[in-house]
Parts: structure tokens; sequence; C-alpha cells
């Protein structure tokens, strides 16, 4: 088995051309902060000249979210707002948005322009090179977190720690949702079980498990400047927990059964560090 490094990537035949890039956002009670978000996105997606659709996902909001996803639209031609009309919870939202998207490569990203849009842009970039899987880490050289809570901060680098021990990963952030995937990952991925934010840990875990190939980055996160977070770290940990056990004993025990089908799927981990 040969293990896939930036010079087998350039010198195994060309990956299929990516042709669409899907941003899904799940949203609620984001009001304040999408027009910043979005219009920023769009502007950065377009000088980089990257086809692109924006998926958001209204998860049930009290404000007027959706109003002002509608007006944006008049300004942000890629603009395709959807509503989720089953039950609420982030993966659910993020779920609905995989389904209601067209691109063949797709970013999750917040509403609340905590994530780079530079950083969705380099994932791209670095999709079509031909990676399966593009994730970015806020904890490796060249990486930046500008005004994180401190008792978010302990949890998520404690938790970070434990994921990586269990399941002999160097990557350092898995609990971040900032990803991006070619859509053959996410459909070989399925079904997914996580409704809440645990869904940011199954889906790149299950990517690695079953051997599709992937890099991090280093990227950008600052805390929301308008609304209040919707991740509540006490109801969570268990959650996660759930998660991780879950695609842990898929790893160490399903002899592979559930290997994806991509073309680098049977690969090591990639985890070369791109800068």
């Amino acid at each position: 088995m040969t293990r896939l490094t930036s010079s087998t990537i350039l010198s195994e035949p060309a990956p299929k051309p990516l042709t669409l890039l899907s941003v899904v956002i799940p949203a609620r009670d984001e009001e304040a902060s999408l027009p910043s978000t979005l219009e920023d996105l769009h502007r950065t997606l377009v000088a980089e000249s990257i086809p692109h659709e924006i998926i958001v996902v209204d998860d049930g909001s009290t404000d007027r979210t959706w109003e002002v996803l509608q007006e944006l639209r008049s300004n942000i031609p890629t603009l395709a707002p959807t509503r989720n009309t089953g039950a609420n919870g982030f993966g659910r939202a993020v779920i609905w948005g995989f389904d209601h998207s067209r691109g063949d490569a797709v970013v999750i990203m917040m509403a609340d322009a905590s994530d780079s849009a530079t950083d969705a842009a380099r994932y791209w970039h670095l999709l079509n090179q031909g990676y399966d899987c593009v994730f970015g880490s806020r904890f490796i050289k060249g990486g930046q977190v500008i005004d994180y809570p401190r008792v978010k901060l302990l949890v998520n680098r404690l938790a970070n720690f434990i994921v990586r021990i269990g399941f002999r990963i160097s990557l350092n952030d898995t609990t971040n949702a900032f990803k991006a995937y070619r859509r053959e990952v996410i459909d070989g991925c399925r079904p997914f079980l996580a409704p809440h934010f645990n869904l940011t840990v199954e889906i790149p875990l299950k990517a690695i498990v079953r051997g599709y190939s992937w890099t991090v980055i280093p990227i950008s996160w600052r805390n929301r400047r308008h609304g209040v977070t919707k991740l509540k770290i006490k109801e969570m940990g268990s959650r996660y927990f759930f998660i991780c056990m879950y695609v842990w004993l898929e790893k160490y025990f399903s002899r592979g059964d559930y290997r994806g089908n991509s073309d680098h799927a049977g690969n090591p981990q990639k985890n070369r560090s791109v800068t």
C-alpha cells in the first residue's frame, strides 16, 4: 500500500476537475450576522473565480433570518436559501444543506462570521489538487484565534487531545465544523447519526477511518460579534462521546467494511500541514 504524499498526488492521473463549490451554512436566529458573512463570502469567491452556490439553511429561526436572506438575494445571485422543515438541530441543518446542494465539493461554514472566506477559497484550491478532504486547524503554526472564551478553549483542547489519542491521528482540531469535502466523501460517509454539533466530529472521523485522503491547513477564527452561541457544552459532552465511540468501533472492528470508494480510498491518512 503506497503512502499518499504530495509527490504521489502530482504523479497520479489528474483528478476530475471540480465544477461547483457548495458552501453550506446552517443558521438559527442569525439576522445580524448574515449580511456581512454572506457578502464577504460571495465577494471573495467571485474574486477567486470559484464557481459556487451558497446554501444557507434557516433552522427554525424566530427572528428575521429568513426575511434577511430574501433581501440579500438581490445582491448575491449565488445565494440559495432553504428552510429546514424537519426537526431542528445543527447537524440536521447541515445534512439538509447537503441534500439541497448541487456542488461536487462542499464546505461547511458558520453563519456568525467566525470563519474566513479566504480560507474557504484555499480549501477549494486544495480539493482541486486531488485531496478528498481539507481540514482547517486553528491550533497549528499559522493558525489564529481571536477572542476565544477561556473555558470553551480549555474544553476544546482537552476534547481534541482525547480524539487524537483515541484515533491515533495528528489532526488537532477535529471538533471545528469548518472543513471541506469532495461530494463522494459526503455520500460515502452516510448515513449520518449526529443531529447536533457532534456532526462536526462524525464527518471528518468517518472520512479518515474510511480511507479518504486529507490534508490540514492553518485557519483563523474570531468570536461572533452578534447574537449568542448555539453550542451548549454541558449538553454536548455525551453526544460527542457517543459519536466518537461509534466511529472508533468502526475503525477497529469493521475490518474495512465501510471503506470509501474514492480514487484515493485505502491510502493511509494524509496529514501534511499546508502553509
